[in-house]
């Protein structure tokens, strides 16, 4: 009898403990969500052998020079007259903090390509 009163007496100390943490991880503050970094930014794009830049309506973004840059910079090459035009492109880019800290507060990292100008731009004279 002294061992089943025992037992009863541990088993309800048991259960007992582990409400409490069911309360605990029950009473937890739902975390807060961040919106995704990855965004598709419509602008200006130049490219150089020491930088490259995404000049928006609304913003002014470093680009990582990585391969997808390099890819970019190539579609866009025949579009160019010289090497500093700034060429309109639409692009799906992740944002990020510039850990460098030259230059601009944040740098962007393309993701994706997504639409480059096709042809030949179109001139604003008439040749006679």
């Amino acid at each position: 009898m002294k061992k089943l009163f025992g037992l009863l007496i541990l088993s309800l100390t048991l259960l007992s403990c582990q409400d409490e943490d069911r309360k605990e991880l029950m009473d937890k503050p739902q975390t807060e969500k961040v919106p995704d970094s990855i965004q598709v930014l419509e602008g200006e794009f130049v490219y150089s052998a020491e930088a490259a830049v995404m000049r928006g309506e609304n913003f002014v973004y470093g680009v990582t020079l990585d391969s997808m840059s390099k890819v970019l910079s190539k579609k866009i090459a025949p579009l160019k007259s010289d090497d500093f035009e700034m060429i309109p492109v639409t692009i799906k880019a992740q944002i990020k903090p510039n850990i460098a800290q030259e230059g601009w507060e944040e740098m962007i990292e393309i993701i994706e390509i997504i639409e480059v100008p096709e042809g030949a731009k179109v001139l604003d004279t008439i040749k006679d």
